[in-house]
């Protein structure tokens, strides 16, 4: 058995995570294992049509190493083949926005480099919760409702997703083909094979641009994390095409006000705001595919830069996050996400996947730096986050929220390492996020001074209900030592943490 810790938005998939450490696996193990139940137990959130990202920082390394799993836009995207489909701005669901889905691969290659199982191992669980059903939750049965008049205007979707409601049992019969199929022939098969064939033709079928040459082409890149010091720890995040340098641009500027003004209350929400709305304007102004354009750190980390505002182009989205450790000394932060929730509502045929529609977030402008372009990664929200103390690993901690990622990071890191809260009471604190339109303030209930700020409308505040989904599912982690571990899962989700 390893002795380890896991803390995932959903106890279906903490639970096969803490099975594999009991087997023997390690904390890459039981990370693959818990994503690929949340891509069956929570398909608004994730699928295995979507992307990942993760920060890892193996045992008895000197410092982690992130791995990008972000696909590509199809060869034959581009702004005029979209405009000609009779859209002046990227639509935000359907074929169109369907790009290559990396997630897959992701696993293999983490598996590969840092597991100790095979793909057989790692999908057992989450073919069983697939091919034996699992009882809808709440926060399923809810987006389910929310979304339906749109979703089920396809007949493969609606065949394939029937009306769930919470307390009711959700089989998925093709998803599990399909995971099986992966489990005996690996990533190959998904990228190279028959699954990624019927993908693409699915998609061709639709219109969209992702052909099996873009599934066959893709390559999940291993690469250096950004990183900085805050209040005494090391900051890691992904590099672009993420918005990780946003997390940093906010922290940059947290770090300058004392630790009174940082308690949660009507004034650091107002100069929260301004922060927020500084360090998104640079997200507009710079963040894309490095491959297609050069993207200067400088300016997010300079907290005196004011770039002026403008106006935000990402939608919401929804994502899980999971962070895991073991006694070995393995550390992972993880992240993956179809974008929207249930992504683009195209379901590849008969393959039970639900495809993402992660190219919602490329622009129509042809100045704007996350135009559309062929084989191109767009501009990417999904960011885990890592922090060391001593230069020893210390925290994993990250979230959902699609585009508002960054601004609830950053509450968290403040909870975990200026307010000394534990890591149940960091991830669960009442917290604000900026809507994705630039307006209103979103604040919870039970966040100090909601009230206060409702009344006075400065800024423009709307109160949601206390713990609202709207705010994200943040889960943390906090190394006290070797075997010692302190987790928590927000109670936003359906998560739970375990320790082996």
């Amino acid at each position: 058995m390893t002795r380890g810790i896991l803390a995932t938005p959903h106890r279906l998939a903490t639970e096969a995570g803490a099975q594999v450490l009991r087997d023997g696996g390690n904390a890459i193990d039981a990370a693959v294992t818990a994503n690929a139940v949340l891509c069956v137990v929570y398909p608004h959130m994730t699928s295995i049509g979507g992307d990942l990202f993760a920060l890892i920082w193996p045992a008895g390394a000197s410092a982690p190493i992130g791995l990008e799993g972000a696909g590509k836009s199809g060869e034959g995207a581009s702004i005029r083949a979209v405009r000609d489909a009779g859209h002046e701005v990227m639509p935000l669901r359907g074929p169109l926005t369907i790009t290559v889905p990396g997630t897959v691969q992701a696993w293999g290659r983490l598996l590969e480099r840092y597991g100790t199982i095979g793909f057989g191992r790692a999908l057992e669980a989450a073919i069983a919760h697939a091919k034996d059903g699992f009882v809808v939750g709440d926060d399923l049965g809810a987006a389910f409702a929310e979304e339906a008049h749109w979703l089920l205007r396809e007949a493969d979707v609606a065949a394939a997703l029937p009306p769930m409601k919470t307390g009711m049992l959700f089989r998925q019969a093709d998803l599990a083909s399909s995971l099986e199929g992966i489990a005996r022939r690996g990533f190959g098969g998904f990228y190279l094979g028959e699954l990624g064939v019927q993908i693409a033709e699915s998609i061709q079928r639709r219109g969209g641009f992702v052909t099996a040459a873009d599934m066959a082409a893709h390559r999940t890149s291993f690469v250096r994390p950004l990183e900085m010091r805050y209040r005494g720890v090391r900051i890691y995040e992904m590099p672009p095409p993420t918005q990780g340098l946003v997390a940093m641009s906010l922290l940059a500027r947290l770090e300058r006000l004392a630790p009174t003004e940082l308690e949660p209350g009507p004034a650091f929400a107002r100069r929260f705001v301004k922060m927020r709305d500084a360090a998104y304007a640079l997200r507009e102004r710079y963040i894309s595919d490095p491959a297609f354009t050069d993207v200067p750190v400088e300016p997010f980390l300079d907290p005196d830069l004011d770039p002026g505002t403008q106006p935000a182009s990402v939608p919401a989205g929804d994502t899980i996050y999971l962070c895991a450790a073991d006694e070995q000394g393995n550390l992972v932060s993880l992240i993956q996400s179809i974008a929207s929730g249930f992504g683009s509502g195209v379901i590849a045929d008969g393959t039970g996947i639900i495809l993402q529609n992660r190219g919602s977030y490329f622009s129509l402008d042809p100045r704007h730096v996350n135009r559309l372009e062929p084989a191109k990664r767009t501009m990417h929200t999904l960011i885990p986050a890592l922090a060391a103390r001593d230069g020893l690993p210390f925290a994993a901690f990250g979230n959902m929220a699609g585009e508002g990622q960054p601004q609830i990071q950053a509450q968290v890191a403040v909870n975990l390492f200026d307010r000394g809260l534990e890591p149940p009471e960091a991830v669960a604190a009442p917290r604000i996020r900026v809507s994705a339109g630039g307006s209103p303030l979103w604040v919870e209930a039970d966040y100090p001074g909601a009230g206060e700020l409702n009344r006075a409308q400065d800024p423009a505040t709307l109160v949601l209900p206390a713990r609202s989904n709207r705010m994200g599912h943040a889960q943390a982690l906090l190394i006290d030592g070797p075997g010692r571990w302190r987790g928590g899962a927000d109670p936003r989700s359906d998560g739970s943490v375990e320790v082996v």
